[in-house]
C-alpha cells in the first residue's frame, strides 16, 4: 500500500488551523489573559442567522418529523425550489441568462473550489493571484498538479503578484496557462475588480482555451458602482468561466454549510461540456445538501430574508470601516474594507507578518492573519476581518491604537 505523497509536500496543518493552535497555546500559557483575546483572524461570522432562515429551518425540521412530508436523499444538484430562487435572484435579475441545470448546490464554495480539480488533467498549468486563498494552492498540491516546493512557491504554478504597485490586481500572464483562479472581491486584500478590469481576463481565457475559476463568495459586500457581482456580467464569460458562490458570508451559513457552483453549458474543453463532467463528479462523490439547509437558503431570497441579511452585512461593513479608519488614524497603510469584509494592512517598521502576528497576540491580545500565509507577496502584510462583534472590533482597534501611540 502506498500513500498520496503529495500530502507530504504541504504544511502539516491548514493556515487557519495553525493560527488556532498558536492561540490555544498562548491562552494555556497565559490563563490570566485567555478571556481577553479578541479574534479578527479567521473569516468566520458571529451574527445569528436571519430570522427568516431560522423560521424556514424550523418548518422544514417539522416536515421531517412526519411520514407524509419526510424526505430522504436530496437531489444531487439541488432542490428545484432553491435552484429557481438562485436563478431568479442572482442571475436573471441581473440580466444574466442561465438555466437551472447550470447551477449545482453544494456544502460550500471552499469544497467546490477544491473539488473542481477532479475534472481537470494534472498536466494543466495553474495560475493564482499572490497573495491567494490557501485552498486554491493546497488542493492543487494534493492532486499533484503543483510540482515541487521552491523558495518562491510551487514550480508548476504561475504566481501573479498583487501588490500595492499594481493596485493589488493581477496582470495577464505573458505565457500560456490553462486554469486561472480569480477571487473578487478579493480574499485577502479586500480589493474589487470592475467589468473593464475583468474583460481582458475573459478575452485571454477564450483566446487561450483556458478556464477561469471565479470565486465570488464576497459579492454581497460590493458597494462600488460598476463592480460586477458575477463574472457572467462580463461578455464572453460563459464560454470560459466557472463561478463559485457561498451563503457563508452572505447569510452567515459558515456553520450551516451551503453554496453553489455555476458551470455553463457553453463551457467546453476537448469538445466536452464541463457541465456534464461536474454533474457526473457530484453525483458520484456528493450526496447533496440537506432539505432543512436548502429551505433556509431559499429563505434568504424572501423579502424578509433579503432585508434581514442586508442589515447583517451592513453591521459587518461598519466593523470594516471601524478597523480601516482606526488603523489609518494611527499611521498604518491600509487597503480594502469598501467592497469587502477584510482590511489588508502593511506591517509597521518592516516587520515580518508572523512577527507582527506575535506582537498583536502577546502585547494586545488581538488575533489576525499573517500575509505570508497567503503566499510570497503577502509577506509584510496582515489581514484583519470585520466578522467579530462591534464591541470586540472597537476594543481591538483601541488596543492597537493605544499600543502604537506609545
Amino acid at each position: 500500500m502506498q500513500i498520496n505523497k503529495n500530502f507530504q509536500k504541504i504544511e502539516s496543518s491548514y493556515l487557519f488551523s495553525g493560527i488556532a493552535k498558536k492561540v490555544r497555546e498562548y491562552k494555556a500559557a497565559n490563563p490570566d489573559k485567555a478571556n481577553s483575546v479578541i479574534s479578527l483572524g479567521i473569516g468566520d461570522v458571529t451574527r445569528p442567522l436571519a430570522p427568516a432562515c431560522i423560521e424556514a429551518m424550523h418548518k422544514a425540521a417539522d416536515e421531517m418529523a412526519n411520514a407524509e412530508t419526510f424526505r430522504g436523499y436530496p437531489p444531487e444538484y439541488g432542490q428545484d425550489f432553491l435552484l429557481e430562487a438562485i436563478l431568479q435572484n442572482d442571475y436573471l435579475a441581473r440580466g444574466i441568462a442561465l438555466d437551472k441545470s447550470e447551477i449545482f448546490v453544494s456544502d460550500g464554495a471552499k469544497s467546490d473550489c477544491g473539488n473542481i480539480g477532479d475534472i481537470f488533467s494534472n498536466d494543466n498549468v495553474v495560475a493564482v493571484c499572490d497573495p491567494v486563498y490557501p485552498v486554491y494552492v493546497d488542493t492543487n498540491v494534493m492532486s499533484g498538479r503543483a510540482g515541487d516546493k521552491t523558495e518562491n512557491g510551487w514550480s508548476n504554478i504561475v504566481y501573479m503578484p498583487c501588490t500595492a504597485e499594481n493596485g493589488f490586481l493581477p496582470q495577464i500572464p505573458d505565457c500560456h496557462v490553462d486554469i486561472i483562479y480569480l477571487c473578487f472581491p478579493n480574499n485577502p486584500t479586500g480589493m474589487a475588480a470592475t467589468k473593464e478590469q475583468l474583460k481582458p481576463w475573459v478575452d485571454y481565457a477564450n483566446r487561450e482555451g483556458a478556464v477561469i475559476l471565479f470565486d465570488s463568495a464576497y459579492e454581497a459586500f460590493i458597494t462600488t458602482p460598476g463592480v460586477p457581482h458575477s463574472i457572467y456580467e462580463v461578455e464572453g464569460a460563459k464560454t470560459c468561466a466557472i463561478e463559485f458562490r457561498s451563503f457563508s458570508k452572505t447569510a452567515g451559513f459558515t456553520g450551516v454549510r451551503c453554496g453553489y457552483t455555476v458551470v455553463p453549458h457553453d463551457l467546453k474543453a476537448d469538445g466536452v461540456e464541463l457541465n456534464a463532467m461536474w454533474a457526473r463528479r457530484q453525483a458520484t462523490k456528493f450526496n447533496g445538501v440537506s432539505y432543512i439547509t436548502q429551505r433556509a437558503a431559499e429563505a434568504c431570497y424572501s423579502s424578509q430574508g433579503k432585508q434581514q441579511i442586508r442589515e447583517t452585512i451592513a453591521y459587518y461593513q461598519r466593523n470594516a470601516k471601524t478597523i480601516y479608519e482606526g488603523l489609518k488614524a494611527c499611521g498604518f497603510t491600509v487597503y480594502g474594507a469598501v467592497d469587502s469584509p477584510y482590511v489588508w494592512l502593511k506591517t509597521p517598521n518592516g516587520m515580518g507578518s508572523w512577527e507582527f502576528f506575535d506582537l498583536l497576540l502577546e502585547k494586545m491580545q488581538v488575533v489576525g492573519t499573517p500575509g505570508e500565509g497567503f503566499g510570497p507577496s503577502g509577506e509584510g502584510y496582515f489581514r484583519l476581518t470585520a466578522f467579530g462583534s462591534a464591541e470586540n472590533t472597537e476594543k481591538a482597534v483601541e488596543r492597537i491604537k493605544a499600543y502604537f501611540a506609545k
